[in-house]
């Protein structure tokens, strides 16, 4: 029985990609569509929600004293 390649939609252009170790490019459909996406990552219009900086003023945030903070 043959494996049948499962097929998604790119995520920067919506054509048929296959998402399989075969294609280098998954979960692409190709080098471009994913050298456009980094550019997006680059260019900063990709973002992952954080917290806010004012959720890390309370003391109880700190490391103990004598550690090192991470800058």
């Amino acid at each position: 029985m043959r494996a049948v390649n499962r097929k998604i939609a790119c995520r920067q252009c919506g054509k048929q990609a296959i998402l399989d170790p075969s294609n280098p490019w998954r979960p692409f459909c190709s080098e471009r569509c994913k050298t456009l996406d980094l550019g997006e990552w680059f260019g900063e219009r990709y973002t992952i929600p954080a917290e806010s900086q004012d959720d890390f003023n309370d003391a109880a945030d700190l490391p103990p004293p004598g550690l090192p903070r991470h800058q």
